[in-house]
């Protein structure tokens, strides 16, 4: 899925409102919901640019290691398996 926002326009919208300004105006001026404001200030709240590249860097990285667990664990019941058959 294609992000419409990159994590530096997030934090910049963020700064914008910890400057004061309303919610509803940053959700009409950028287009987005409320939802996704307090969505974005749970996950990005207090981050700066740098800080969310490393996020965005460690979830990607972690869903791989993810992933290669996951491989390795089926071909692991797939041997076990193949040795209980003979």
């Amino acid at each position: 899925m294609k992000k419409r926002f990159s994590e530096e326009q997030i934090i910049r919208i963020l700064k914008e409102a910890e400057s004061g300004v309303p919610v509803k105006e940053l959700c009409r001026k950028y287009g987005f919901s409320d939802a996704t404001f307090y969505n974005w200030r749970q996950k990005y709240g207090g981050l700066e640019v740098s800080e969310a590249r490393r996020l965005k860097t460690l979830e990607e990285e972690n869903q791989r290691l993810k992933k290669l667990l996951a491989d390795s664990m089926l071909d692991n019941e797939a041997l076990k398996a193949a040795l209980s058959e003979k």
